[in-house]
């Protein structure tokens, strides 16, 4: 495990921490009754955790240790992997919106890795392309049981936009280093990646084994999510909260820096080709009227990427119901 310097104290906000969570859906993917948990985590939670995924822990340790090695290389080394436009290396500024935090991060898109990955390129190259693979296709088994139990036909109506070659997929390095004793002192937490919800389809996460990660519930409330080095997080994203015409709804969440520990996260996020047109499924639709107006993911990209993180992204795309 690489040693992360501590950098200078930044202005950042500050929050109270919560009380971790013991309720968030556990879903065992190996039973049977995992198509059912999935559609209810789906719909109460937007949120869930998946054990026996069949992604080799292998492949899931090679890939940090590589991640942890670029973070701890000097600051002037990580940059030039250039900054993320679209993939490269950021440093605090989160989007173009003036959104900060207390993280550094690679961004990558699949299709066009920068080309200066720290000391070993290839290596890091190959890890990555290795990780993808075996999440991808975790992500496509998860939404093709969600297909299943809202009886979709299809049942690949969701995945084959992930598979497709044009797939906007992406994925997403983060480390989140400690903050400061004096803030620590104060039972107060940094922010480290602000409130938000993904625009994706379906967003796949793993940490090292530190907190940090919260999500919202449907009542407002913050839960604090206990780590787990072994398992998936996975949130349902805006796509799929459209094209499930509200059936399921994107999850907010957001990560606290640790008091003592650096957090280091992997997030790849499943997104349809640019092309793609986003709407409720008309086999969802039998006597509904859509919530949403029809877009493509590259007019919702585009929308979401120039807005602040916090804010309600969908709401330039519902339907307003006449008065």
């Amino acid at each position: 495990m690489g040693v992360f310097s501590k950098p200078a104290i930044e202005q950042l906000p500050l929050i109270r921490n919560c009380m971790p969570f013991s309720g968030i859906p556990l879903i065992d993917l190996s039973q049977p009754d995992s198509k059912a948990l999935l559609i209810e985590a789906c719909q109460e939670f937007g949120f869930f955790k998946v054990i026996n995924h069949g992604v080799p822990m292998d492949l899931i340790s090679k890939l940090e240790a590589e991640a942890i090695n670029f973070f701890s290389l000097p600051l002037s080394e990580k940059e030039k992997a250039g900054p993320p436009n679209p993939s490269g290396y950021g440093n605090k500024r989160i989007g173009s919106s003036g959104d900060i935090g207390r993280v550094e991060y690679l961004l990558l898109n699949p299709q066009s890795f920068p080309s200066v990955f720290g000391q070993n390129p290839d290596m890091f190259r190959s890890a990555v392309s290795d990780y993808l693979s075996a999440v991808r296709k975790m992500a496509c088994e998860i939404l093709e049981l969600l297909a299943d139990g809202l009886m979709i036909q299809p049942r690949n109506v969701f995945s084959k936009l992930l598979m497709d070659e044009q797939s906007d997929s992406v994925f997403r390095l983060n480390h989140y280093p400690p903050y400061p004793e004096r803030q620590a002192l104060s039972g107060k937490c940094m922010i480290g990646f602000g409130e938000h919800t993904d625009p994706q389809i379906i967003s796949v996460l793993r940490s090292n084994n530190t907190s940090g990660l919260q999500i919202s519930l449907r009542n407002g409330n913050w839960i604090s999510v206990p780590p787990d080095e072994n398992s998936f997080f996975i949130n349902v994203g805006d796509s799929l909260q459209v094209m499930t015409n509200g059936r399921f709804q994107s999850v907010k969440h957001r990560v606290l820096t640790n008091s003592c520990k650096s957090r280091v996260s992997m997030i790849y996020f499943g997104g349809p080709p640019l092309s793609e047109k986003i709407a409720p499924l008309p086999s969802l639709m039998e006597g509904e009227e859509s919530h949403y107006k029809e877009f493509t993911w590259f007019e919702y990209k585009r929308s979401a990427y120039n807005t602040r993180l916090a804010d309600n992204r969908l709401v330039f795309f519902q339907k307003v119901a006449a008065t």
